[in-house]
């Protein structure tokens, strides 16, 4: 009887090449976000365990909502000896998001507790735009 080896049904190369460790280090930095709408406001729930609220800064610019996230290592450790896996993110993020241009920086609410960001948005109704229609005369 001959030995060979049997394929997978579920073979996939692109789920294999992303489950990666240098693909899912990507991943593991993105700002993980719940956004949620409500009648007349949308809540934006962002995860940043580990951050501190000096560190976190959101901006409203163009009618796009960034938050801006660091994490530095200004922590050195005095002990002897070396890191032979280190898991912990440090550095900065930020994540966008589409809010409108009629929302302004004093509209929006935030709270941070727990490593846990709340955003709360209100919805503006976007002005329509009048186009007033012109003829151009044809002349004979």
């Amino acid at each position: 009887m001959m030995m060979i080896p049997r394929r997978r049904n579920d073979f996939d190369f692109l789920d294999d090449m992303f489950s990666d460790p240098f693909f899912n280090e990507r991943e593991s930095k993105i700002m993980k976000t719940d956004i949620k709408e409500k009648k007349d406001k949308y809540l934006i729930d962002v995860e940043l365990p580990g951050y501190e609220k000096e560190n976190i800064k959101i901006e409203v610019e163009d009618g796009y909502l960034t938050v801006h996230a660091e994490m530095n290592s200004e922590k050195e450790e005095k002990e002897e000896g070396k890191f032979l896996r280190k898991e912990r993110y440090v550095g900065s993020c930020s994540r966008s998001f589409y809010v409108g241009e009629d929302v302004k920086d004093e509209d929006i609410k935030a709270s941070f507790k727990n490593g846990m960001l709340k955003i709360e948005v209100p919805k503006k109704e976007e002005k329509k735009k009048v186009i007033d229609k012109k003829y151009i005369q044809i002349d004979d």
